[in-house]
């Protein structure tokens, strides 16, 4: 029922407040609602932020937002510790304001002087009387101002201005006088460790690093320990997660072979996601990469390079997996007694056995609850779930909240490349991070629009941006020569506050199995592929051919700006070229914080096209840029060192051959 302020609208809300709205730790999130009432009263609008123990964590009073007879009204709050917090929306009304309003008409016109004067100095009484303790010298203020009103040997003027009085002012803005005090909420709200929103991403093969091919065509794989010597080099270019996919044994029935072949040959190192052999299941480590110590191991060279180690939960089976024998109701039973393997017709995936989780779901869960927290005592606070558009939803919101309640550091991506309804619902029923269609999204329209489309889902749904994957290698890159992985990664890292790429990005592979295939031809997902990284190295064969300083420089750019660290601040600018896109971020100074912090601007300009130079007229929206119209400003190129003098109007001009972007720091200039 509608209380006695309407209260309407109130953001953000996910789902009527079904599932929390998320922010993580430091950042600024907006609320906002619909707050009138009837006549023409004055009405207002206070925001209460309450901690995850239900206490009153700060107020703020709320400001009116856009068109005024939309009664919007808005403020921003940050939250400093990870939990379940919530807030409401307080409507009320404000006989102060109303009084102020027609005392100014009704004295000037000499219509009830004294009435409304002595209406005046009751109002200013009550308010004394309402302060909190500790305001002594407020009370005495407004009660001085009371008596001021009263007194009748002043003009009627004079006796106004002290109830309209600065001071006065500013005690009633603080301390406002409420009437019919109206509560909308509590409404959820998580907020997370900053992870969870902002961070690099590198995915690569612990077997293929180190690994030997020996003259009979037999092959020794890389190990955790021959990998680990990899870590340096990944912290050197910036990144902050190592991601690896499944690393338990791997079943040898109906193993696949290189480039996705039907038959294995001997030597053939089968695919990972094949999960389960005699050797053990999803809680072991495959034998030819060590022992769950060398894991260990492995995990604390990562944290001393201040990377973290995420893995993959990939919740199937291959044939030989010990599931399968002990417990053969977790999985589709066909016609013939056959039991189903993956298929996404036309591909199949006969090497691998779906669960069916409507056969016996609470041992299903317990198994994989099970399976979750024996890698969390070993050290992994992220996992890359895969495909867990497969899965019931229900089966995830259970899991998730159930590790939330007692690990709250804990941190899952869905990796769903599906259909947008399923993709947002794991967002909104506790995913903290989401796979997106970035990948195929490289024409300027397509790119804004779905960055705004994530852009404003940013309450519940965090994009994590690859520009490459083990399964997709996308036409751009197979043709757009290295100019082209300039252009996505610059794009990846900086329109989104997570992005990631997978090992061989920075050098560029780029060759797919056959025309017209996103797959990459000798796929490590089949295969050893060990790359000879010393090549690039000073001193190399191939020194200078590596991608590795641009994206270092990425990171360090992105590392250096908060502005980059955030999504909902994301803004587009006009450009008169369809092949050129211009963006930026902006993070205002904080305002708890005036005297320590600085306002970050960055505006970023790509050429899209990776053949060619191409030239525009960028239009800014200055005041988006928190700049006036016609002011001008220094835009230093942070990835050239270049300076230019900007204002709202500016011909660019970028060839691939030389730059492919402009990465601009906004600096006003000294006057």
């Amino acid at each position: 029922m509608t209380g006695r302020i309407p209260i309407l609208e109130v953001a953000p809300v996910i789902e009527c407040g079904r599932y929390p709205a998320k922010a993580v730790v430091g950042e600024t999130f907006e609320v906002s609602a619909t707050v009138f009432r009837e006549g023409h009263d004055a009405v207002a609008a206070t925001a209460v932020l309450l901690d995850p123990k239900g206490r009153v964590h700060r107020r703020i009073h709320m400001s009116r937002s856009g068109p005024a007879h939309l009664d919007r009204w808005r403020t921003e709050f940050v939250a400093d510790t990870p939990g379940n917090w919530s807030f409401t929306i307080q409507g009320w009304g404000d006989p102060v304001t109303t009084w102020r309003h027609d005392a100014q008409i009704k004295i000037e016109a000499g219509i009830d002087v004294e009435l409304m004067l002595t209406e005046g100095a009751l109002l200013l009484e009550r308010a004394a009387k309402n302060l909190p303790r500790g305001t002594t010298e407020e009370r005495k203020r407004l009660r001085s101002a009371a008596k001021a009103v009263r007194d009748r040997s002043r003009p009627a003027e004079v006796r106004l201005a002290a109830a309209l009085d600065q001071a006065v002012s500013a005690i009633l803005a603080t301390h406002p006088l409420r009437e019919l005090v109206t509560e909308s909420g509590p409404f959820p709200l998580l907020i997370e460790r900053e992870r969870a929103l902002y961070g690099s991403w590198y995915e690569f093969f612990p077997r293929s690093e180190g690994a030997v091919r020996h003259d009979d065509g037999s092959w020794t794989s890389g190990t955790f320990t021959t990998a680990a010597k990899r870590l340096p080099a990944i912290a050197d270019m910036g990144f902050d997660i190592v991601y690896l996919p499944p690393i338990h044994p791997i079943g040898t029935t109906f193993r696949k072979g290189p480039n996705n072949t039907l038959v294995a040959g001997s030597n053939d190192p089968g695919v990972p996601w094949a999960i389960g052999s005699p050797d053990g299941g999803h809680d072991a480590v495959h034998p030819d990469l060590g022992t769950i110590e060398d894991f260990d191991q492995f995990v604390q060279s990562a944290r001393e390079l201040g990377l973290e180690v995420a893995l993959d939960l990939a919740l199937q089976a291959s044939p030989d997996h010990p599931w399968v024998t002990a417990h053969p109701e977790w999985f589709t039973t066909r016609a013939d007694g056959s039991i189903a393997y993956a298929e996404n017709p036309p591909k199949k995936y006969q090497d691998i056995y779906p669960l069916n989780f409507d056969n016996d779901p609470e041992g299903i869960y317990r198994e994989i609850r099970r399976i979750v927290r024996h890698w969390m005592a070993h050290g992994v606070r992220v996992f890359r779930v895969d495909n867990p558009h497969t899965k019931p939803v229900s089966f995830w919101q259970r899991l998730l909240a159930d590790v939330r309640r007692t690990d709250p550091d804990v941190i899952f991506l869905a990796e769903a490349f599906t259909r947008h309804d399923m993709m947002h619902t794991l967002a909104k029923i506790g995913f903290q991070q989401s796979y997106t269609y970035f990948t195929w999204k490289n024409g300027k329209d397509e790119l804004s629009e779905y960055m705004e489309e994530l852009r404003d889902a940013a309450d519940y749904m965090r994009p994590n941006l690859f520009a490459n994957t083990p399964d997709i290698l996308h036409a751009y890159l197979q043709y757009g020569g290295p100019a082209a992985f300039k252009v996505r990664a610059t794009l990846a890292a900086l329109l989104s506050p997570t992005w990631g790429i997978y090992a061989g990005f920075e050098l560029y592979e780029h060759v797919a199995v056959r025309p017209g295939s996103e797959e990459y031809l000798d796929s490590e997902k089949y295969q050893y592929r060990p790359r000879d990284w010393s090549a690039y190295e000073p001193g190399g064969y191939l020194e200078g051919q590596s991608l590795a300083p641009y994206l270092r420089r990425l990171n360090e750019i992105r590392r250096a700006h908060p502005a980059l660290h955030r999504l909902r601040n994301l803004r587009f600018h006009a450009v008169d070229n369809p092949d050129m896109i211009c963006f930026s971020k902006r993070e205002p100074v904080d305002p708890r914080n005036p005297e320590n912090t600085v306002e970050d601007t960055v505006i970023t300009v790509v050429n899209l096209d990776p053949h060619t130079p191409r030239e525009a007229t960028l239009s800014l929206d200055m005041p988006g840029l928190g700049l006036d119209w016609h002011e001008r400003f220094a835009a230093h190129d942070e990835l050239t060192g270049q300076t230019f003098d900007w204002g709202e109007h500016n011909y660019v001009r970028l060839d691939p051959a030389v730059e492919s972007a402009h990465v601009l720091t906004v600096r006003r200039w000294r006057s």
